[in-house]
């Protein structure tokens, strides 16, 4: 199993070191855009395989969704690649340029990672993305997707690397470990270093825990989706609905979606009934604290403090009274995940405070939570969102993936 991952981690490197050319790079993603387009079928029938493997796995509905493709996912799928075409190549670009007082010029240049390896569940699309977003930053890649989605994701990395080959690239830019077997992502982790520059985890908790306790390699950290929507006091009613119904419920299942509504207690009264009887009248269950269940005339259910940590990636929402926009402030650094966070108020001055004192990696100010989406921030697309404090943070795409070097231009300068 280690030989194995070694010799494709060697294969990986060398692929990596025979550099591309922007105009060759936008050439194959061209094709892998259009062999996606010609075999939505096959595609799609192997996506079928998997479906029915995870429910014999009794994988949860939510789980399933992420799996689903269908013809308007593989239209999604295609509309990335060619978003990512669209940008501009992010190596070997000048960051900052300055001149010394005894001449030198020093550039700060961006450079390539090296060899990446991603560690992904369920979604199938992610499997393009990655691919694509690694490819045109000039990274190779080493996939490992989840199980439950082997099928499509082989497929999908078929035409990728039939994309490479039909452009005259080393086809080891972009590698699928197929295997089932559960340990190749501890072997990948703990005894790879050297091999492999980086990790990329893509899924739930209990993945993100085994690479923070096993991987050597450094990481870019993915906590859960904790995220919340405080309505401040100086809210108005009818952009909170709004607001608050797309956060929540226009896609449940992603890491974006709302999962805590925080509500300031000047405004409980007025708000509380439309606000959450929107979310009820459209199949949301509602658990919250003893105040807004003595007010809401709904159906809700005592919240208790593993609601306040709770990534529901369904239909459901904890709600909570706030006294202040500092009560707020405090319950999201305590309970959430550095994720994504948002504000709904008309008061600058509140939304200033709340945007500079909470610490996730992407703070809103009237919209939507959902909008914690790489593709969403004009980067074509995202292989995560990055919950560490230290950069890249945020939606990681093609600006996130490089790395810099300093390049030093003199005239026969020695250094006194």
């Amino acid at each position: 199993m280690l030989l194995k991952l070694k010799k494709i981690s060697k294969n990986s490197r060398k692929a990596f070191e025979k550099k591309i050319d922007p105009i060759k790079k936008d050439k194959v993603l061209k094709k892998f855009a259009y062999l996606i387009s010609i075999n939505r079928k096959k595609i799609i029938t192997e996506n079928i395989k998997d479906i029915k493997f995870a429910k014999k796995k009794n994988l949860k509905e939510n789980l399933i969704k992420r799996l689903e493709i269908d013809e308007n996912k593989i239209t999604s799928i295609i509309s990335s690649i060619d978003s990512i075409i669209k940008i501009k190549d992010p190596t070997n670009k000048i960051l900052d340029k300055w001149k010394r007082p005894n001449g030198l010029i020093i550039h700060k240049v961006t450079v390539p990672i090296g060899v990446i390896g991603v560690i992904y569940e369920s979604r199938p699309n992610v499997t393009s993305d990655v691919a694509s977003l690694c490819f045109k930053s000039g990274n190779a890649v080493i996939l490992r997707g989840g199980s439950e989605a082997l099928n499509t994701n082989k497929i999908i990395c078929k035409l990728f690397r039939k994309s490479l080959k039909l452009s005259g690239v080393d086809q080891n830019y972009v590698q699928f470990i197929d295997s089932k077997d559960r340990k190749i992502v501890d072997s990948l982790l703990s005894k790879m270093k050297g091999h492999i520059d980086l990790i990329i985890p893509r899924g739930g908790k209990s993945l993100v825990k085994k690479v923070d306790e096993l991987s050597t390699i450094p990481y870019i950290g993915h906590l859960e989706g904790i995220c919340h929507t405080f309505i401040d006091k100086k809210a108005k009613l009818s952009m909170a609905v709004k607001v608050l119904e797309n956060a929540k419920l226009r896609n449940t299942s992603i890491c974006g979606a709302t999962e805590t509504v925080l509500f300031h207690k000047s405004i409980v009264k007025k708000f509380i009934n439309p606000v959450l009887k929107n979310l009820e009248a459209k199949g949301c269950k509602i658990y919250c604290d003893k105040t807004i269940k003595k007010l809401f005339k709904g159906t809700s259910i005592l919240a208790n403090d593993k609601n306040w940590t709770k990534e529901y990636l369904s239909s459901k929402i904890s709600a909570k009274v706030v006294k202040n926009l500092n009560d707020a402030v405090k319950h999201i650094n305590l309970y959430g995940t550095m994720h994504t966070d948002a504000i709904i108020t008309d008061d600058k001055k509140s939304a200033d405070y709340f945007l500079k004192n909470i610490k996730s990696s992407i703070g809103i100010h009237n919209s939507s939570t959902q909008f914690a989406d790489g593709g969403e921030f004009g980067f074509g697309a995202e292989v995560g969102i990055s919950t560490n404090k230290l950069p890249p943070r945020g939606p990681v795409g093609l600006g996130q993936l490089v790395s810099y070097k300093y390049e030093l231009y003199g005239k026969g300068q020695i250094r006194k």
